[in-house]
């Protein structure tokens, strides 16, 4: 039998999301279309626990949230905009957490069953837009532009210094544990202790007179 991951104790404590899937309601992939998606759902599909992927999760746990409030959110019913190139800087990591969630995909993504359920070209890098990414409704038009200030949580000289040996593969076990600890509180410390601040995780309204890329 396949052992469980053993994930950090935090990432249970991180909100999960709920969205409903139309298409996995179609095809009877899950009861009701109902999918949930936790912290370490972005972890395994990426393979990493870093500020990138947190933030990428929680930001889109954020938009969504603002986008339908009290509605569940609907799993390929969101466009996404991306500011950055797919390959430049974090843009593409971050994107494809985005995607796992949302189900918006680029131009390779799903082409849809009789013309309905599509995902396809939902996602765009590229976008001329004021912020690192915008979430859009296709249903209603509402829309978000949304950005991580992840610097808030800087690596501490420590922790920097026990990378750099670990990549140099000079590391001993005690080092490499102790690098972990503190990598991955950081990671604790956005997610948890910066979670709610709306400075560090920014949502705003889209009005019809911004640019749209």
């Amino acid at each position: 039998m396949t052992k469980t991951n053993e994930w950090p104790d935090f990432f249970t404590q991180v909100p999960r999301i709920q969205l409903r899937d139309p298409l996995a309601d179609l095809l009877g992939s899950v009861k009701g279309g109902v999918i949930e998606y936790g912290y370490a759902d972005a972890v395994a599909m990426t393979g990493h626990s870093c500020p990138t992927v947190a933030a990428a999760y929680w930001l889109t746990v954020c938009a969504l949230r603002a986008l339908y409030q009290t509605e569940m959110p609907q799993r390929g019913g969101i466009r996404v905009m991306v500011r950055g190139p797919a390959y430049e800087g974090v843009s593409g990591v971050q994107a494809s957490v985005i995607s796992l969630i949302t189900g918006a995909a680029p131009v390779t993504g799903f082409r849809g069953i009789g013309g309905k359920h599509q995902r396809a070209n939902l996602l765009m890098f590229d976008a001329k837009i004021p912020a690192p990414f915008r979430f859009e409704r296709l249903d209603t038009g509402d829309a978000v532009y949304a950005q991580a200030r992840m610097d808030v949580v800087s690596i501490s000289s420590e922790c920097s210094l026990l990378l750099q040996r670990c990549l140099a593969d000079v590391a001993d076990e005690h080092e490499r544990q102790r690098f972990r600890e503190l990598w991955q509180a950081r990671v604790r410390s956005l997610l948890l202790d910066y979670g709610d601040d709306h400075e560090v995780f920014e949502i705003r309204p889209v009005f019809e007179i911004d640019p749209v890329g």
